[in-house]
């Protein structure tokens, strides 16, 4: 019985991991390769992976983040920045959603930073 009950708890934890991928067909939208690309098209909830540096911060959680040709304000939850002290000269890869709001210039909602090495 605890076998049976553990088995269904790990098929409920495997069905329930949300996808990382995007469908790739026809009408998908481009991935953006470069943060220009985002600021001239935002495409809200685009999924996108960048290199570049975080120049400044901004606020708690808010920070400007440049690929060397433009910039763009990014939101990184604490829990995500890595244990290692980084600062503007540290090169690091982004993965996160383009949020777009009528009201502001597009940024980027990071769910995942990595120094690059």
């Amino acid at each position: 019985m605890k076998k049976t009950a553990s088995a269904l708890m790990l098929t409920a934890a495997v069905l329930t991991t949300p996808a990382l991928a995007q469908y790739a067909g026809p009408g998908a939208q481009p991935a953006a390769t470069s943060v220009q690309a985002i600021l001239d098209k935002p495409v809200d909830d685009q999924h996108v992976t960048l290199r570049g540096k975080i120049v400044r911060q901004v606020k708690s959680d808010e920070y400007i983040f440049s690929d060397g040709k433009a910039e763009i304000r990014v939101e990184i939850d604490q829990r995500l920045l890595p244990a290692t002290p980084f600062d503007a000269s540290t090169v690091v890869e982004i993965s996160g959603e383009v949020e777009q709001d009528a009201m502001r210039a597009p940024e980027i909602d990071v769910r995942a930073l990595r120094i690059v090495k």
